[in-house]
């Protein structure tokens, strides 16, 4: 690998690690119009027990946990770049506290695939969530 390479592979790897750390901080906030940006206009989201969705559904999903307070952590345990595509593994663990009710807490495993835009920002694509109960 050139060292031009390896430099372009580096800062991809950061703005992937940076893009994962934006999308933890501002589903924290309740941030929609920041996540939105996030992903690619047709991602797809494949989690245990539902059909996959889109972004229409994923707005529906963040709207039912609007008033619900969340944590969460993320281990990146593996990025790969692949020209404009990229892959990441990742291992996350949420807390969610809704506003009454008992706080539910889940972890797992997460393997999303990355595209660059034009613009040359990474978007998440395709994300399999295989988020569990604890």
């Amino acid at each position: 690998m050139s060292s031009a390479t390896q430099a372009n592979s580096h800062s991809d790897e950061r703005a992937i690690r940076s893009l994962i750390d934006t999308w933890l901080k501002a589903s924290e906030q309740g941030d929609l119009p920041t996540l939105l940006n996030l992903m690619e206009d047709d991602v797809v989201f494949m989690t245990p027990g539902r059909e996959p969705f889109g972004k229409q559904g994923f707005i529906r999903s963040f709207e039912q946990l609007k008033s619900s307070k969340l944590e969460s952590k993320s281990d990146i345990k593996e990025i790969e770049v692949l020209g404009e595509w990229a892959w990441l593994h990742n291992y996350l663990s949420i807390s969610i506290k809704p506003d009454r009710g008992e706080s539910t807490k889940r972890s797992g495993h997460i393997l999303s695939i990355l595209h660059r835009g034009k613009d040359g920002q990474w978007r998440i694509a395709r994300d399999a969530n295989m988020l569990m109960s604890n």
